[in-house]
């Protein structure tokens, strides 16, 4: 307990007796009575051999129970072990080579490594590190190419992480990183640990072809990642339908299904090859395991086909299209069980363009805003 707040009263023997309170604060200083604790209490670490002198090795963890004058900063010291100068210790207790390290010479080295706290007189504590010299990497990493979709509002894209690149290495202590080619980093960025892809805002309509690579730190590998962006006109809004789907998440239909469905659907509902198929959106069923596909079908001349005509195109293919996924429902309209009576319900639809969703699998990821349906009774 670092501290106490007393209340003090002096009370009189007068008739009637008065009083007064006054608060005597106590501050209790702290003494160095406690050592730094590695975390965990010694360590193993591994490094490559052929790596670069200051290649980092391993983060020391150091904690202190005492207050903050009488820990930190830590004075880090190698002991033992180090005889012929092999290692460094930063004031931040980061673990680094200072020489090539050649598996044939050694395999191992033990180091005794003191930490020392801040406070009069000093405490001392010592950890333990095992570093293991292994070879050089012998295997290229290897990634799956990557396919993007992104659907946003007329010149309305907010940015965000739009998927990430899926990359793997058989050779265990491999630490890969990932970078983009530097002209296109005004529109783009990766992630450099993770291999995330984040596009900046205001993209444009058009396909995109990314320069990406991986890096064991000793061989560097090309990714193919190409990224489409639609943008959505508010005419597609108004003469939209919904498909929905039972049973599936948003991944697994992104990843198993879009591609054979989107095929199927351009066969049962596209009345020339020229006309174009968009898909808008696709989000969960609130409270259900259902999935809503939002699509249009815009015509070469110009314009829209309708709703109703859409409804009987996929109607008279329902059978072709369960070939590749279950379907629940095909609505021109959702009231959402607006009972309306004699009325008509009246749906209208919008688009939220700053939410978006991401659906990323290893090989395709689909983003697209979220939306909103309005529904109401009209006379």
């Amino acid at each position: 307990i670092s501290g106490y707040s007393l209340v003090v009263q002096a009370r009189d023997s007068g008739t009637p007796p008065l009083s007064s309170s006054v608060t005597v604060n106590v501050d209790i200083s702290d003494v160095n009575d406690n050592s730094p604790v590695f975390t965990p209490a010694n360590y193993t670490a591994v490094i490559q051999e052929n790596k670069p002198v200051g290649t980092s090795i391993l983060q020391l963890v150091v904690t202190d129970k005492d207050s903050f004058h009488n820990g930190p900063p830590f004075t880090f010291t190698i002991l033992t072990g180090n005889e012929e100068e092999e290692f460094t210790l930063d004031p931040h207790g980061v673990l680094r080579s200072a020489v090539i390290f050649k598996h044939m010479v050694s395999t191992e080295y033990v180091l005794c490594v003191q930490a020392k706290d801040s406070g009069k007189p000093q405490q001392v504590s010592h950890t333990y590190v095992q570093v293991r010299v292994i070879e050089e990497s012998i295997h290229k990493p290897t990634a799956i190419p990557l396919e993007i979709f992104i659907v946003t509002m007329e010149d309305d894209f907010p940015g965000g992480v739009i998927g990430k690149i899926h990359a793997t290495d058989q050779d265990v202590y491999d630490v890969l990183t990932y970078t983009l080619k530097s002209e296109q980093k005004s529109l783009f960025k990766v992630n450099s640990h993770d291999g995330k892809i984040i596009a900046l805002g205001g993209l444009d309509n058009g396909k995109y072809v990314l320069n990406v690579s991986v890096s064991d730190g000793r061989f560097q590998v090309p990714i193919d990642v190409v990224v489409h962006v639609e943008q959505l006109l508010q005419e597609m809004l108004q003469n939209t339908v919904t498909i929905r789907f039972e049973n599936i998440s948003p991944e697994d239909f992104v990843g198993l299904h879009m591609h054979g469905f989107r095929r199927t659907l351009r066969n049962a509902v596209l009345s020339q090859k020229q006309d174009s198929l968009h898909i808008i959106s696709i989000q969960p069923v609130a409270g259900s395991n259902q999935l809503d596909m939002l699509f249009a079908v815009q015509i070469h001349s110009g314009g829209f086909y309708k709703p109703a005509y859409l409804i009987q195109k996929l109607t008279n293919a329902r059978r072709h299209l369960e070939n590749v996924i279950r379907i629940s429902a095909m609505l021109e309209k959702n009231c959402s069980g607006l009972d309306c009576q004699e009325q008509h319900c009246e749906e209208s639809l919008s688009i939220d363009s700053h939410s978006l969703m991401t659906y990323s699998t290893a090989r395709i990821s689909f983003v697209c805003p979220r939306f909103y349906r309005n529904v109401r009774c009209m006379c």
